[in-house]
């Protein structure tokens, strides 16, 4: 079950391009943005944003770093920074008409790109931003599967 109130995205650097997608609907219709989604119940933000770029753009990856987490009161969109492990980017020609491979500098000058994904990509390409590192760590208590920690 999907839920409107955690959402993830995630920059994937494929040969110094960023992929990016052009929506479909809602509010950013028609508009590139940074590839993402909503996470499902029981699902780590990680997982989310690893099944929704490879939904949305063929296109395996694994999240390396969270870079920011966007609030609001009714909701909260963490984004990481993704290794990009195999994948051909395409269409999924259902939330998005279209993929594209795009320098950081590129895109952020577009009219057609959101804002958040313009404010995201102009601190990655300006390399104003700090990371929290995925750690290793996994308490006895839990597993790989169900915990992840960042910045230890």
């Amino acid at each position: 079950m999907n839920n409107k109130f955690y959402t993830v995205c995630g920059i994937t650097e494929i040969d110094g391009k960023i992929l990016l997608v052009r929506h479909t609907y809602g509010t950013a219709k028609d508009r590139i943005l940074l590839p993402g989604g909503f996470v499902a119940e029981n699902e780590l933000p990680t997982v989310a944003a690893e099944r929704e770029i490879l939904e949305e753009t063929g296109v395996q990856t694994k999240a390396r770093s969270l870079m920011a987490v966007q609030f609001k009161a009714d909701q909260w969109c963490a984004v990481f920074i993704m290794d990009y492990i195999s994948g051909t980017p395409r269409s999924d020609g259902y939330e998005n008409s279209e993929v594209l491979l795009l320098s950081a500098e590129e895109a952020v000058k577009r009219e057609d790109i959101t804002n958040l994904s313009r404010e995201i990509l102009t601190a990655y390409k300006d390399k104003k931003y700090s990371v929290l590192a995925k750690s290793g760590y996994v308490p006895k208590s839990s597993t790989a599967d169900n915990y992840v920690i960042f910045g230890i």
